[in-house]
């Protein structure tokens, strides 16, 4: 087979699936250092806000049973200093690049989305409309209009460039979100952010992370992002020909073909980066053995989950 793991997402083409998702490689460069790039079909570069952003107050990232949990809250240099100083080194790194865009209002988002939008660098944009560690980071992401609403005038302000959309994997009614950031200009969708999430010291009776609540991430919920994905693939990506990125508690080979057959095109990864960054390449390897043994390009098997009760 020729090219078995290269996929096109949302018009841009990746040598394979695998995504390293928004902040777990800070501005690219520092990944660089320890895993050449070129392992990967993309990286997802930190969120950026056109101010820069301290973060929380540590502890702000902690060990769980089944993951980890974090609050970092969106630190970053802000716009400019990401524009002159980060975004060049990155720019070097022989892969595709994303740039993630947060903010706390429309106007925040646009103002980031319009400097993206003229960067040569970047081949497309993931826009965090759902980060549980700020007090404002899913306003966006708990209504339908409020969503399109936002995506709406993101895609005025960013132009053509390809667009994915990260939401949240709690949602009330996940296919009229996908559907409104998709109707407003999405062409993509990243499914899921971190799952909203609680540790508590119970010596000292007080929150384990220092804001209090934050985002829970790893392999404890994959099988639930894993039926997440499957859901929204068969009941509205499919018939409109929207990718998805399935992101969730991917620590393995497996995990990710598993949302390739759930109705995946990318496979990002999050805490697997924080375990180990040569599990990303790992992950592209196993995929190409996989597709091999199944006798198909990666890209034929996206979706191509069996219904109960059939067989192979």
């Amino acid at each position: 087979m020729d090219d078995p793991l290269g996929i096109e997402l949302a018009g841009v083409r990746l040598r394979n699936p695998v995504i390293a998702a928004a902040g777990t490689c800070g501005y690219g460069a520092e990944f660089d250092r320890v895993l050449p790039a070129s392992e990967l079909g993309a990286i997802t570069l930190k969120s950026i806000t056109p101010e820069p952003r301290e973060g929380n107050k540590p502890w702000r990232i902690l060990d769980a049973k089944a993951g980890m949990l974090n609050a970092i809250g969106l630190a970053n240099c802000g716009l400019d200093a990401f524009l002159r100083e980060k975004l060049p080194a990155a720019a070097e790194m022989d892969t595709v690049l994303i740039g993630s865009i947060a903010g706390h209002s429309q106007e925040d988002y646009c103002t980031v989305a319009e400097a993206f939008g003229g960067a040569e660098a970047l081949s497309m944009v993931e826009v965090n409309a759902s980060c549980p560690n700020t007090s404002d980071g899913r306003q966006f992401s708990a209504d339908p209009s409020a969503l399109g609403e936002l995506i709406e005038q993101i895609r005025q302000a960013l132009g053509d460039k390809p667009m994915l959309v990260k939401l949240p994997p709690d949602m009330a009614d996940p296919l009229a979100m996908c559907s409104a950031a998709v109707d407003a200009g999405a062409n993509g969708l990243t499914l899921a952010n971190t799952w909203p999430a609680l540790a508590i010291d119970v010596e000292t009776r007080c929150p384990r992370l220092s804001r209090g609540t934050g985002g829970f991430s790893g392999p404890g919920i994959h099988p639930m992002v894993v039926k997440l994905v499957r859901e929204v693939y068969e009941q509205f990506a499919q018939k409109k020909e929207v990718p998805i990125v399935g992101l969730g508690g991917v620590l393995d080979w497996e995990d990710a073909a598993e949302f390739v057959l759930a109705g995946a095109s990318g496979v990002g990864l999050g805490t697997a980066l924080f375990v180990d960054p040569a599990l990303a390449r790992k992950c592209a390897r196993g995929l190409k053995k996989w597709a091999g043994r199944q006798g198909q390009p990666l890209h034929a098997l996206i979706g191509a989950m069996e219904e109960p009760g059939a067989s192979l």
